[in-house]
């Protein structure tokens, strides 16, 4: 029995091991034919692009970047263009050592330049894309892409060019080697003006140029960025910068801003700044200050042009009326420090609020606050300095960015009413354009919210836009405050500040109204207190028909031909820029 027993297991091993065999065969075959339709089907797009990686290239087509228009009378004029130059690159992979020193030197026969660096730009090894020059001309670019050497390409681009010069430089910035917009409107509309890149992957032959042929290439259009038509005109643009850069020099100054705005609307009409640039050489400037738009960007204390928004302040709240009188006793009292007038204040005496900003009185000013707090009063006091501190920031928007279309705005500064060493002297001081700072811009939109009839209008420099596709998008005026002054307000502020210009016995045909209010503020040291000596000038005022029709504001940085600062510096060049709009630029006169 057992060894019978014994033949018949054998073969049932036998069977079973065959068997097990046969299963893991068909196990592992199977595993192959997963993980082929794993790498075929699901993983081909990834395998297929490595597969092709030596030979596929990524290019990005740059977007043409918006053109900049500017107002002439009725049409506009490109003030910002694209030119089409070339940006030569090379992939160093693809060159042999041997062919180095060769190609550097025709790159620098064509191109000039360093052949040192070229010949380091060359073997490079660990990047695939070096640039070797920009702004290549198109007959230098084929020139040089006749010798026909692997790896050297070229790609269209556009780079701005500026056909009116320094035309409101500061306005509109420059695009910088990164081709990023910096400062002024390039910089603010960046993104807008830039456009959406395109895509270009193409397969290349082995000396890596593109097989335009090939089926393997795949582009994605670029999307043009939009073009821009600009609320200034160029006419009064170039106007105003003469007469500014005059004015300044006259004035023995280093610089100095002016700006010509709507006050109906908000529109910025001219913006300008001395010293100036050309925004197409601006890797030539020596000195960057000056592609600041200090209109914008570089707030000062005021000085007296501050007493337009004072006055109005008292005015609206009702704690004073356009014909009160008071004493003036020439000084006052404030924290143990004297708060003075000019020599030609007339000295004590019944002073009237046509008298605080005719004679500029610091001691009216100052008076005005004492009459935000306790009307009748003589003190300063926590009342009037909530008050004074609410229209400075949520009436006339001090304190604040305008949001007007520039890089680098600045807010200002005004101090808090609530905290701080000395804050009735702080607070007396404010009310006459000193312990604070704000823009030219910021004044300029403040008096225009005064003089309208009480509306706020947020400054703003782009009239429309144009989309690549011809849509044209008109900017219409955004209101950001209402009744910042009542309208009997605005038009007792006119008349008082035509009061001054008449009482400054400056002359403009009487069918026009003219208003205005010189400023000059001491300047501030950086370690605390002020020069007895250094003074900015300002000037601040508006022309009209029935209705003011432009604003002006002018700014004078520490002028020494004598005189007081607002008076001999900044006045000059406000009734120069009056004169141009009269004569030029359509004021409407009078009709009653």
């Amino acid at each position: 029995m057992g060894p019978r027993s014994s033949a018949r297991i054998a073969p049932i091993s036998a069977v079973l091991r065959a068997r097990w065999w046969y299963a893991f065969i068909l196990i592992v075959f199977g595993v192959f034919l997963l993980r082929l339709f794993y790498l075929q089907v699901i993983r081909y797009g990834y395998y297929h692009k490595t597969a092709l990686s030596d030979q596929l290239k990524q290019y990005e087509i740059q977007p043409s970047r918006g053109v900049i228009y500017a107002h002439e009378g009725d049409s506009t004029v490109p003030i910002v263009l694209n030119e089409k130059l070339y940006t030569v690159y090379v992939d160093p992979t693809l060159i042999k050592a041997s062919d180095r020193q060769k190609i550097a030197d025709t790159l620098h026969d064509i191109l000039g330049g360093s052949t040192d660096d070229y010949v380091k730009d060359i073997q490079q090894q660990k990047t695939r894309y070096v640039i070797l020059a920009k702004r290549v001309a198109a007959d230098k670019k084929d020139q040089l892409l006749k010798h026909k050497y692997p790896g050297i390409g070229a790609q269209e681009q556009d780079y701005r060019t500026y056909p009116q010069g320094d035309l409101a430089s500061q306005v509109l910035g420059f695009v910088n080697d990164s081709d990023s917009g910096v400062y002024g409107v390039e910089q603010a509309l960046n993104k807008q003006l830039t456009g959406t890149p395109g895509e270009l992957k193409a397969v290349t032959d082995i000396n890596g140029v593109p097989l335009a042929a090939s089926n393997g290439n795949v582009q994605q259009q670029p999307v043009a960025g939009d073009n821009v038509a600009l609320t200034v005109d160029a006419g009064m643009q170039k106007q105003l910068q003469q007469i500014l850069q005059d004015g300044v020099q006259k004035a023995k100054s280093d610089s100095g801003s002016a700006i010509i705005m709507d006050p109906n609307t908000g529109a910025i009409k001219a913006m300008a700044n001395y010293p100036s640039y050309n925004p197409g050489d601006y890797q030539d400037v020596s000195d960057p200050s000056v592609f600041n738009n200090a209109a914008v960007s570089s707030p000062l204390e005021v000085g007296s042009i501050m007493k337009t928004l004072t006055s109005a302040a008292a005015l609206d709240q009702g704690v004073v009326q356009e014909n009160t009188t008071y004493n003036d006793p020439a000084h006052w009292e404030v924290d143990d420090f004297n708060i003075t007038n000019i020599e030609e204040d007339g000295g004590p005496g019944v002073k009237s609020i046509e008298d605080i900003l005719n004679l500029s009185l610091n001691t009216g000013a100052t008076w005005l606050l004492m009459q935000m707090g306790d009307p009748g009063g003589t003190t300063i006091n926590q009342k009037g300095r909530d008050a004074w501190y609410n229209y400075m920031v949520n009436h006339f928007q001090l304190g604040k960015e305008t949001g007007i279309e520039q890089g680098y705005e600045s807010p200002g500064y005004i101090p808090n009413p609530d905290h701080g060493y000395g804050l009735d002297l702080t607070y007396a001081n404010t009310a006459f354009g000193q312990g604070m700072t704000a823009t030219p811009l910021q004044m300029a939109a403040a008096l225009s919210a005064i003089v309208n009839g009480g509306t706020y209008y947020q400054p703003h420099l782009v009239d429309e836009t144009i989309s690549p596709d011809g849509t044209t998008t008109k900017t219409s005026p955004k209101v950001v405050k209402s009744n910042v002054v009542a309208p009997r307000v605005s038009g007792e502020m006119q008349s008082l500040m035509e009061g001054v210009v008449k009482g400054h016995y400056l002359h403009f045909p009487d069918q026009y109204s003219v208003g205005g209010k010189t400023g000059t503020a001491q300047i501030a040291k950086s370690g605390g207190g002020y020069y007895d000596n250094e003074f900015n000038g300002t000037y601040i005022g508006f022309v009209g028909g029935n209705t003011p029709q432009y604003v002006i504001i002018v700014r004078v940085n520490q002028p020494h031909n004598g005189g007081y600062a607002g008076t001999a510096a900044a006045q000059p060049i406000f009734v120069n820029a009056v004169n141009m709009l009269i004569n030029d630029f359509g004021v409407t006169p009078k009709t009653h």
